[in-house]
């Protein structure tokens, strides 16, 4: 069987899709032989080949260069004409799009990865009118393809719900946790993390993005309210990851927020996390605090747990 990948997340390892497909094309070789893959590999015009994390030598890489088009354009292009001509050419059995985004042509079986439906069903991320519209497109490619992954059981009810796709051709397949080796036992990785990211003793972690829905604003304001009422002060918060550009309501700044509570000191936003130190700043929270409001899985409260933290979440 030859399946050809939609690879335009491989390598981007910033983001969850990029993740996603990366460290599946590490595994999925090894138990999936006799498997030809080929993953198709944008390429800006006049622009070499980006140097990509996946070194597998099961999997082809076959670069093919993007239209010089505006980046949204580009992409589309990319989507619904490189990629099912380049299957057909290639002779593909399976076309697989790891993110929400199979061709409206489709000339072999499809398959689709759909994460989550925020887009849909979530109206502050609905954006402008062209956003609007290619979420239309998607929801229809995918109701074309010949079966549909998704992460979890919420999103697959999601998915039945609202795209009308039946639920036999929705397969769950969950997500295992990114991080390797155990650093609760791991004194020195643990200290080297806490000098890193100038870590206090003892803290609450929270470690994701910072759109509306993370809810980030409750995070803080519970954490305030937890210390009104007689909290150990000597727990500390630990924001973690790449703050905002600047303070939306979309994406509002935690600083501002810890500021207009006078939470002062209490409050450490420590930056960008390197993937090799998860494990460790997991590891040494009192708990992981995650109160999203929408999610397809949630990879961070699995990552906690991996790591012996316990979680305090959202149904």
């Amino acid at each position: 069987m030859h399946v050809v990948v939609n690879g335009w997340f491989v390598g981007h390892s910033t983001a969850g899709m990029g993740q996603y497909i990366d460290h599946l094309l590490l595994h999925l070789p090894r138990y999936a032989a006799p498997v030809q893959w080929t993953v198709l590999l944008p390429v800006l015009p006049g622009k070499a080949l980006p140097e990509r994390a996946l070194t597998q030598p099961e999997v082809t890489l076959l670069p093919l260069q993007l239209l010089a088009l505006p980046r949204q354009l580009a992409k589309l292009w990319w989507e619904q004409v490189t990629t099912p001509l380049a299957a057909r050419r290639l002779g593909a059995d399976v076309l697989w799009a790891p993110y929400w985004t199979a061709p409206l042509w489709q000339p072999c079986p499809t398959v689709v990865t759909i994460h989550d439906l925020i887009p849909a069903l979530l109206p502050e991320y609905r954006g402008n009118p062209l956003q609007r519209a290619y979420t239309a497109l998607v929801s229809t490619t995918a109701r074309r393809a010949a079966a549909v992954l998704t992460v979890s059981q919420a999103s697959a009810r999601d998915i039945v719900q609202h795209l009308a796709i039946s639920a036999e051709r929705v397969q769950v397949v969950y997500h295992g946790v990114n991080q390797t080796g155990d650093a609760r036992t791991d004194e020195r990785q643990r200290a080297a993390v806490r000098c890193k990211y100038r870590l206090p003793e003892r803290y609450f972690l929270y470690l994701g993005g910072f759109d509306r829905r993370k809810n980030l604003h409750a995070t803080i304001t519970a954490y305030q309210r937890y210390l009104a009422r007689g909290g150990d002060p000597a727990i500390h918060l630990v924001i973690a990851g790449q703050l905002p550009a600047r303070d939306t309501p979309f994406a509002p700044d935690p600083q501002k927020i810890a500021a207009a509570l006078e939470l002062g000191d209490q409050i450490h936003c420590c930056g960008w996390v390197d993937e090799s130190d998860k494990a460790a700043i997991y590891a040494q929270a009192t708990a992981f605090v995650f109160p999203t409001l929408y999610e397809g899985f949630g990879m961070m409260a699995i990552e906690a747990m991996s790591a012996g933290t316990p979680v305090i979440t959202s149904a």
